[in-house]
Formats: structure tokens, sequence, C-alpha cells
């Protein structure tokens, strides 16, 4: 079946209207959730209609910007009654928090969420030693583990943790550590606001805090893939995929994964027909699609034979990277 098939077969099984969102992980072709996207789901959801009974976010990311989630989940929520999210593969970090937000998540055999733990760039984080002039990020997950190491392994006490920030901060600029603190207190904020979106903050208070200190403290393992049974052991609303419903999801990916080669290291020579020496290059990194729309992420540009100290080579040079209206 094609996409648009498959995305039907899915409807009439959820009884909803389907907006698919996939980014991907191949570099050099890499996307990740961007706030460039919510004008453009507002046009597939006002092509959709509002007052639907039910809106399902077909779902596949491995993150990107933490706040885009809760403006999606406004917007999308301001359309129906009920919103849902579900999860072939992966939906990490950002997209996790994407999940945060829906009435019911349904989930793959192979799906799964994961820790959101922020990554954050800020000018006076360290230097690459080489090069020098390359600024690394800095994990909210990789300070919290230094803290842990202090404290388990090296039987650091509380009293005597003064001295491992002074040590910590002399290696690291103090506006760098308050940028990690904010992006781990922000994640914390957008979990527990998402969450109170759809739940009771007063009746269901102990299991939205339970759900937030397992995502943002207790399991610090970036990328940690957190199965259906364990969203579920974790207090979130899980549906576990079966029968068709399971299959058409999983057809549903990889037709996206195929497209996008997810999976299939990339060579430039791909790009390149036998003998010649340029060729176009034109990608599709992300898709928002639903039945009658279809936006995709395209990165245009030329690959070049070349020669690099005397070998032969391949440049690409991106002309153009940005989201098309393909119907």
């Amino acid at each position: 079946m094609t996409k648009k098939e498959l995305i039907k077969q899915l409807e009439a099984l959820r009884s909803s209207r389907v907006i698919t969102y996939i980014t991907g992980d191949r570099q050099p072709f890499a996307t990740k959730i961007g706030a460039d996207i919510t004008p453009i789901f507002n046009r597939h959801l006002e092509k959709i209609g509002y007052k639907q009974e039910k809106i399902s976010l077909f779902l596949f990311t491995s993150g990107g910007d933490m706040m885009t989630p809760i403006r999606l989940i406004k917007l999308v929520r301001s359309h129906c009654k009920k919103f849902e999210v579900i999860v072939p593969f992966k939906a990490h970090s950002a997209g996790t928090l994407l999940c945060l937000g829906a009435d019911n998540i349904v989930m793959g055999k192979l799906g799964e969420l994961s820790p959101v733990d922020p990554t954050t760039m800020h000018p006076f984080n360290p230097r690459n030693p080489s090069p020098p002039n390359q600024v690394l990020e800095v994990s909210v997950e990789d300070l919290n583990s230094y803290f842990l190491l202090a404290k388990e392994k090296a039987g650091i006490k509380d009293e005597q943790m003064i001295e491992v920030f002074k040590q910590l901060a002399e290696k690291m600029h103090p506006l760098s550590l308050g940028n990690v603190y904010r992006a781990y207190r922000m994640a914390k904020i957008l979990a527990e606001r998402i969450l109170e979106i759809h739940m009771d903050k007063n009746k269901d208070s102990e299991k939205i805090k339970n759900i937030i200190n397992a995502l943002t403290g207790d399991i610090c393992i970036h990328g940690y893939p957190i199965t259906r049974d364990e969203a579920f052991g974790l207090g979130l609303k899980i549906e576990k995929a079966a029968g068709n419903l399971d299959k058409y999801l999983w057809d549903l990916y990889a037709i996206y994964a195929e497209d996008m080669k997810l999976g299939v290291p990339f060579h430039p020579l791909e790009f390149l027909d036998s003998g010649k020496d340029s060729g176009d290059i034109k990608y599709s990194g992300a898709y928002i699609e639903s039945t009658d729309l279809s936006d995709q992420f395209i990165f245009s540009g030329k690959a070049l034979r070349a020669l690099r100290d005397n070998k032969p080579a391949v440049d690409i040079n991106i002309d153009s990277q940005k989201w098309v209206k393909v119907m």
C-alpha cells in the first residue's frame, strides 16, 4: 500500500484523523524537531478542520527543540477532543515531550521513548582541544553524572559537595554551568506543564511527579530506550499496538525509512551516475503529511567529483535546505 492508503487505514482503525511527522537521523541530512513546523502543522489542521473527535500524530524522531512540543500540543488539541500519538519506533527527547501531551500513546513492538535530557550550546562552553575554535555541547546528563560519580563512587558527603562544585567551576565557565541548569529546569517545567494539560494537577500530582522524575532525573542515560511496558509502568497511558494496527503502523514507517534511507550509511557516490562528474542532490530529510497534504524538508545542491591529496573524492555542496509544499 502507498503512504496515503496506509494513513487512511490507520484513520479507520483509530476512528481518527492522522498527521505524520518524521524527522531523520541520517547524516549529513539529519533533521530535528524545530520551531518552524508550527505553521506547517496549522496548514494540515486547517485542512482537516476544527472540532475533530480525535487527531493522531504518527511520530518518528530523535528529538530537537524542547519548546516546540508544548506549542504543537496546544495547537493540535485546539482542533480535537482527544489527542493521541502513535509511536512505531523512536520518539526520543523532545519527541517524548510530545507524547506526554497525548491522552493516549499507541506504541508498536519496537516503539520507544527516552529520557528528556537536553544538550546545551553556549558561547562559554568548553572548547574542543582539536580544533580549538569548536565549542562543545554540554548535556544535562553529563553534569548530573559528574555529581553522582562524586557521591556514589568517591564517597563525597553532601556537606563536601561545595568543593566538588568549585572544582567543576574552575574547568567550566559559571555562565555555561548556569545554562545547563536552566536547561535542566526547563525540561522539568515543560514536562509538568504538558502533563497538566490533560491530567489533574491535584488528583494526579503524585503520578505527574513520578513521571517527571523518571524522565528528567532517575533515568540518566542518554538515549535509554523506554519500551512500552516500562512507559506503562511509569504511569503513562500506553496502548500496545497489535494485529493489523501494528502491521500498518510499521508498514507506514518502513516506507518513510526506505525513502529517507534510514539506517543506510551515507556515501557521496549515491548522487553520481557512473562516469559523471556531477550530480544533483535532492533529499527529503523530514516529512509532515496527512491524507490531502504533504510537506517535506528538502536538501538541494550538487555533488562534484574532486581530487583530495591526489585521491578521488566527492564534494557535497548543499545550496538550500527548507520546507517545501509538495502537495
